[in-house]
């Protein structure tokens, strides 16, 4: 059986247990060795208003991820598949280690020390999409190495990386890290910095920089894009970051810039930014842990849960010198609402002003929903 059908098969039974699992599925324990199992299963649709492109309204299973845990006194481990169509590919695969209290060492595959949204959990999105520089120039997920020195106010990550596991995945050999500060962070009180740095070779010294309008479907079209690179050498990208937590208000900003350094052309470089605010109506406000934020859960029992309001202003500007990318500006409204411990419903309105690389413009929108099952 394919790997994506036997996790498939395994996330449709589990789910039976999860009406009631606040977190995850407790498996047995050995030699004092917790095993732990977590799904999450992600259901879009959206309808699009176009304009001069066309595109087609449509559904799809987002994600169906299973995750086997186990965690002892000083090290654990991590082995996760999405079975999706869209995806099909390994996530987390591996494991870590506590080197006294402030010290991990993890070895496997891991997300990369370079987006703070990146780094936060898919299922507690803020909006149905992540924002379109996190997508573009987040490195995700590669067969690594990492040590992390976090003390509460700090935190330092260095990291030294390969491939993706999955044959067709993130490709080159680099390295990056990322520095932390939080001078504020009590309960219900956060403040945040934090700066990151990763450099990469390309494969096949091509590079290629695009992005969908802020809509998250698999069919969507990229309508700002650089066109294939075929001089390309290595991909250095830089990224500032900044968050605030003041009870039930939250808000986030990053910025990043990209060069692509070329072999016979001048150097390609990119940018873009988003900042994006969020209000729990509900009254519930956030944690923090290791240089990134947690989102609590609901804080109402019944019916009620937790209800979240938020806005995101975002951009990206892929014009320079001679490679007309083009240039968008997106902003999102999303209303999001946690049902009981296992339950999240999203609805996003995305307005979008492009200027296209053949030089029109357009400004499509769309309406996104999703369904979301965790445990």
């Amino acid at each position: 059986m394919r790997p994506h059908l036997l996790a498939a098969a395994i996330a449709t039974v589990l789910s039976t247990f999860a009406l009631n699992a606040k977190a995850d599925v407790t498996l047995d324990e050995i030699f004092g060795h917790k095993i732990s199992l977590e799904g999450l299963i992600q259901s879009d649709y959206t309808q699009y208003d176009d304009d001069l492109t066309t595109l087609e309204d449509d559904g799809e299973l987002r994600r169906a991820e299973i995750v086997l845990k186990g965690k002892a006194t000083n090290w654990e481990w991590v082995i996760g598949y999405d079975a999706s169509t869209r995806n099909d590919k390994f996530l987390d695969v591996n494991a870590k280690f506590k080197l006294g209290k402030t010290l991990t060492w993890t070895v496997g595959q891991y997300k990369q020390p370079n987006s703070m949204e990146e780094l936060s959990s898919t299922k507690n999105n803020d909006f149905i999409p992540k924002a379109m520089v996190t997508s573009t120039y987040a490195v995700g997920r590669r067969v690594g190495s990492s040590l992390m020195w976090a003390d509460g106010m700090y935190t330092l990550t260095g990291s030294v990386f390969g491939d993706e596991i999955t044959t067709g995945g993130g490709e080159g050999n680099g390295f990056g890290g990322r520095f932390t500060l939080a001078p504020i962070n009590t309960d219900g009180s956060i403040l945040h910095f934090g700066l990151s740095a990763v450099t990469y070779d390309t494969h096949e010294d091509t590079a290629r920089v695009r992005t969908r309008p802020g809509m998250d479907m698999s069919t969507t079209p990229r309508l700002i894009d650089s066109g294939t690179l075929r001089d390309a050498d290595d991909v250095t990208t830089y990224g500032l970051e900044g968050g605030w937590v003041g009870g039930p208000f939250k808000i986030n900003a990053e910025y990043y810039d990209s060069t692509i350094a070329r072999h016979a052309h001048s150097d390609y470089t990119t940018d873009g930014w988003y900042v994006s605010g969020l209000w729990n109506l509900t009254g519930e406000t956030w944690g923090y842990k290791s240089g990134v934020f947690t989102t609590n859960k609901p804080g109402h029992g019944g019916y009620m849960g937790m209800w979240q309001l938020g806005l995101r202003a975002e951009e990206m500007n892929l014009k320079d010198g001679g490679v007309n990318g083009g240039k968008e500006t997106n902003y999102t409204l999303g209303l999001n609402w946690y049902f009981r411990q296992n339950f999240k419903f999203m609805l996003n309105y995305v307005k979008t002003d492009i200027d296209r690389p053949n030089g029109t413009s357009e400004e499509p929108s769309a309406l996104e929903v999703r369904g979301q099952l965790y445990w």
